[in-house]
């Protein structure tokens, strides 16, 4: 099993450029299903979620090739979804990776039936499908749950609905707009997420064919049409992948430009990192916006509270991250998390490195600067692994993160990235160090 070593203590200086968004990549590899012309996405980051969601295309009767990028960090893949006679997630794949149940909505609306297995992923708490589920009933499917498996099917195609979801929800979002693209009448879908994700399938959709109003706000208007076809596509960049660099020079100090963002995606982080007392410029570059983040050596961090919330609140998948940066802030830090009940994971492995922090509930309390020093940590998520290799780029010594195959579902190229900006960090195999 690999591990990544790293030598803390250097700070960060160079550019990274980021890479596509995980999140925004894998509804629009689903909305593949929907037709069965070929659809070109590039900009996928090169992450094994991506690889598993195509391969859970390919056993759904899709044609499907990945193309690497000459810097091993991005895909593109070729798609054509011809279709099954037997469309079924199987459970060996979809264990790996709860954004696989996304296949459910598009598989409905355009071969009326499908079989897929109740979804895994990380262990950070509860997330049902329940929200995605009540939604597709409501458009006519008739679904049952026997042995893990939901069997899903509808006479002729679903049919619109005005409908509000009870909670936000990114995934039923999603899966619900895409079987509304094919379904019969207007759908009018309201409390939708924000995120930007959602706005990228969306766009995805309506170059597919497909007719949205209102997207990027709560209220997401569908006209369904017979069918769509294929098209070209790039994914936006991955805002979460961003932040965890720019959490990075926050922690462990320098100079640094990334290059391919949307400084918008993270406005709530760049406030707060601004609000520490570090230097955050925005400026247009060759290949979209730019970001530099200053934070020279001695310069201190102040403590301030965060409680994460839906778009464009502040994200949840930055939460671990800034835990990590909230260690080297002078004085307490109050992070709330407001998502999901089972987020602190990383908080035991930090204090391992000498972090001064402590849990209730779903409050964490962080008193800093605190003067981390490296020893052998253990990932448990794929945000909590992030959070680990920022400390590990402030700690004294030496800092082995365990268990990475958490990181990889998510971050391409993470250790090189960072070695390419000085950071002293190597992955190695399994087995002794």
């Amino acid at each position: 099993m690999d591990r990544l070593v790293i030598q803390g203590g250097h700070p960060l200086r160079g550019r990274i450029r980021v890479s596509g968004a995980k999140n925004a990549a894998l509804p629009c590899l689903a909305a593949a299903l929907l037709t069965e012309e070929p659809l070109v996405l590039s900009n996928l980051p090169a992450v094994a979620d991506i690889r598993t969601m195509v391969k859970v295309l390919q056993a759904l009767g899709t044609e499907a090739s990945l193309e690497p990028h000459p810097d091993g960090f991005e895909l593109t893949a070729r798609l054509a979804c011809a279709g099954s006679d037997d469309p079924k997630a199987p459970y060996d794949l979809v264990k790996t990776m709860r954004a696989s149940i996304l296949v459910l909505g598009p598989l409905l609306a355009r071969f009326g039936r499908a079989t897929v297995s109740l979804p895994g992923g990380c262990a950070i708490g509860a997330r049902p499908v329940n929200l995605h589920l009540e939604a597709l009933e409501r458009m006519g499917a008739l679904l049952e749950i026997s042995h893990g498996y939901i069997h899903a099917s509808v006479k002729g195609r679903l049919k619109a609905i005005d409908h509000t979801f009870e909670k936000v929800s990114v995934g039923a979002t999603e899966n619900i707009l895409m079987a509304a693209a094919l379904a019969e009448g207007t759908t009018v879908l309201r409390n939708a997420a924000l995120e930007p994700e959602i706005g990228d399938l969306a766009q995805l959709l309506v170059e597919m064919g497909a007719s949205i109003e209102g997207i990027g706000t709560g209220t997401l208007t569908i006209t369904g049409v017979p069918q769509l076809h294929g098209c070209e596509h790039a994914v936006i960049a991955d805002r979460i992948e961003a932040g965890t660099y720019l959490c990075a020079v926050a922690a462990a100090c320098g100079d640094v430009v990334l290059d391919r963002c949307e400084p918008e995606h993270l406005r709530s982080l760049l406030d707060l990192l601004e609000r520490s007392g570090c230097v955050i410029t925005e400026r247009d570059g060759q290949d979209g916006r730019q970001l530099r983040i200053q934070r020279e050596e001695g310069q201190k961090l102040r403590s301030k509270d965060v409680t994460t919330l839906p778009f464009p609140g502040f994200p949840t998948d930055l939460q671990a991250q800034v835990m990590a940066v909230m260690t080297q802030a002078c004085g307490i830090s109050v992070i709330n998390e407001g998502i999901f009940e089972n987020r602190f994971q990383h908080a035991m492995e930090l204090e391992r490195l000498g972090a001064n922090l402590r849990t209730d509930g779903h409050t964490a309390i962080i008193a800093g600067p605190a003067a981390l020093t490296g020893c052998t940590v253990m990932a448990t998520d794929l945000r909590a692994s992030a959070a680990l290799v920022i400390a590990g780029l402030v700690a004294k010594g030496e800092t082995i993160v365990d268990r990475i195959y958490h990181l990889d579902r998510g971050y391409s190229g993470l250790e090189k990235k960072l070695q390419g900006a000085g950071a002293r960090i190597e992955r190695v195999g399994g087995g002794k160090v």
